[in-house]
């Protein structure tokens, strides 16, 4: 029982790098992201962002800014509820979601995520990842 829910959380991993950031899809947090659902660890955020609307909105902002986002997943290791994800995002800044012009350059982004699942949605995700020195980058002279 133990391994089958290591399994399907998983897959819940890979479907929700998948689906939310290589396809895009608003849709799938709707899905994945539990409503009452916490994810730590982003930029400007003075807490946790709560539920699929605050999600949804860095969502957005990360995509006006990288519209060519795409992120793949290293690696993936699931024990019961829980599950850590190493991941690589590489992007262009062609838009200014992130509260300055569009620099037109190429970033590279690694981070991690770990989450705690319930039934079949992320309730609980700490993401770790240098968003500062990639926002220094980009707008280096």
């Amino acid at each position: 029982m133990l391994a089958a829910m290591s399994e399907a959380n998983k897959l819940l991993a890979r479907q929700s790098f998948e689906q939310v950031w290589n396809q895009k899809s608003e849709a799938a947090i709707d899905r994945m992201f539990h409503r009452d659902g916490k994810s730590y660890g982003f930029m400007d955020a003075d807490g946790p962002l709560v539920g699929p609307e605050a999600f949804k909105a860095v969502h957005r902002n990360f995509l006006a800014a990288f519209p060519d986002l795409h992120v793949d997943v290293e690696g993936v290791i699931a024990e019961g509820d829980r599950i850590a994800i190493r991941w690589k995002a590489t992007m262009t800044n062609l838009g200014d979601g992130l509260g300055f012009p569009a620099t037109g350059k190429r970033g590279v982004l690694t981070g991690s995520a770990f989450c705690t699942v319930k039934g079949d949605q992320i309730m609980e995700g700490w993401n770790q990842m240098d968003m500062q020195a990639l926002v220094q980058k980009l707008q280096a002279r």
